[in-house]
């Protein structure tokens, strides 16, 4: 199991990059292998527009992947 943390400028960016992925096989309906899709939204004090991605597959999101030290959301596997 994969689990992605991710940051985009905003949230239709995402979608745009989720849809040409694969990811979704149209808007806000999952592809196959794709476990969940967590909408964290904008955080306090941040930048940009925020996801977690549960995936079966390997993704590669680029520089839209990011590390988190003091998550505001998790994955209980």
């Amino acid at each position: 199991m994969n689990i992605y943390k991710l940051k985009y400028t905003d949230k239709e960016t995402a979608i745009a990059d989720f849809m040409s992925k694969g990811i979704y096989v149209e808007e806000l309906v999952y592809a196959e292998g794709i476990q969940a899709i967590v909408e964290i939204g904008l955080i306090e004090a941040v930048d940009g527009y925020h996801y977690d991605i549960m995936s079966i597959q390997d993704i590669d999101f680029g520089t839209n992947e990011i590390i988190v030290n003091n998550p505001i959301h998790n994955f209980w596997i």
